[in-house]
């Protein structure tokens, strides 16, 4: 039986949109772009759209673009939670797919690139010199739970980005690695709620990848 009175929800953003992304060019964990200007007019539609809620804390990735967006989206919400890097909510390391375009890369290596988009289970990181899908999981649900533990009967908001969050929420609901990829992708400045009563072990989806508040027409380099 879960223990009553501990459910914690996690608002999880995915940081705004960048050069790189954009260019459709790979960032993963070591490369990085400066956020769009559209990007900040986003974060403030954003921090608009949750500024009915009370948060405890805001987590984010260490990476540049993930700590503008919620350095950003703490100020535009007026609150002074404080704001914590955290190590597990990294972007997966692409390896040696970083900073190349898409189009190259899938010159490069179709089938790999093909698996990591659409076949977890078949993605072989390790011809990247990269990060395995389960490996990205783990440490997301580690992190996933470490904040829910420090945080019984509050709401968070987790900045990270969109295949690690991707894998990590799915991998948190239970997904296996052949169903990773069945809800498809995560947008730019989206958010995704998850909820959990047993302080991280078990989660519950209550909002995917909204972007409703954004008040604009999807690009197609906006979501992965």
């Amino acid at each position: 039986m879960r223990e009553q009175g501990t459910m914690t929800k996690l608002y999880l953003i995915r940081h705004g949109k960048t050069e790189w992304n954009l260019a459709g060019r790979y960032q993963g964990a070591n490369g990085n772009s400066p956020l769009l200007p559209q990007s900040h007019q986003d974060i403030v539609r954003l921090a608009s759209y949750l500024a009915g809620h009370q948060f405890a804390a805001a987590y984010t990735s260490p990476l540049l673009r993930a700590k503008e967006t919620a350095t950003e989206l703490v100020a535009a919400l007026d609150t002074t939670i404080p704001l914590v890097v955290e190590p597990g909510l990294r972007e997966v390391n692409l390896g040696q797919l970083e900073g190349m375009y898409f189009t190259d890369a899938e010159k490069r290596w179709p089938r790999l690139i093909d698996d990591f988009h659409h076949h977890a289970d078949r993605y072989n990181a390790s011809l990247i010199n990269g990060e395995s899908f389960e490996a990205v999981i783990e440490r997301m649900k580690a992190a996933f739970a470490n904040i829910a533990q420090a945080h019984p009967n509050e709401a968070v908001l987790v900045v990270s980005h969109g295949a690690a969050l991707n894998a990590g929420i799915n991998g948190a609901l239970g997904s296996d690695l052949v169903h990773l990829k069945d809800r498809g992708g995560l947008s730019n400045t989206s958010t995704t709620i998850l909820e959990t009563l047993d302080g991280g072990q078990t989660f519950t989806l209550l909002d995917w990848n909204n972007t409703a508040y954004l008040d604009r027409e999807s690009d197609p380099t906006d979501t992965i």
